[in-house]
């Protein structure tokens, strides 16, 4: 098993957008690279500078993390800055941060893919994992436990199963 952490706006949709792939084994929303180890929905919503964040559990023999970031693509403006869909703020901000060295040669090769497609410099930060820390219980599986939810998602997305 492999694990990455994706920012990518607003966490409930971005973990149930993953949990429907074959091959990720689990997600959990969190905090991530903030100042601080420990933080709060409150706080992380009064710009304690943590991005929401899904930490994703993968088995890469049957989804690469390629193909997880091609996923992550499909469902962020990468141009953006601290803003997906109605969302806007530090805690939006889109981010890979990883915890292997060995991930990043597959990480930075997809994103300059992403640029060169776009034609310009992405605003996801690239860093290693820092400060993370789960959120609150209420925030995981929120879209399952509240179906109808905000989401800054398209809903056809949810329910992609397979490409």
């Amino acid at each position: 098993m492999k694990t990455v952490y994706l920012a990518g706006g607003c966490f409930w949709g971005t973990q149930k957008f993953f949990d429907q792939f074959d091959g990720v084994m689990d997600t959990e929303v969190g905090y991530a690279n903030g100042p601080t180890a420990r933080t709060t929905y409150k706080d992380v919503c009064a710009d304690s500078g943590h991005a929401e964040t899904v930490r994703i559990v993968y088995d890469e023999e049957r989804i690469s993390l390629t193909q997880l970031l091609d996923y992550y693509f499909m469902v962020i403006d990468p141009l953006s800055v601290n803003r997906q869909g109605h969302d806007t703020g530090i805690q939006y901000r889109t981010g890979i941060y990883y915890t292997e060295e060995g991930q990043l040669p597959e990480i930075e090769a997809r994103i300059k893919a992403e640029s060169d497609r776009l034609g310009a410099p992405l605003a996801v930060e690239l860093l290693p994992l820092d400060n993370y820390c789960p959120a609150e219980e209420y925030h995981q599986k929120y879209l399952d436990k509240n179906p109808g939810g905000y989401c800054h998602i398209p809903s056809r997305l949810l329910n992609l199963r397979h490409m």
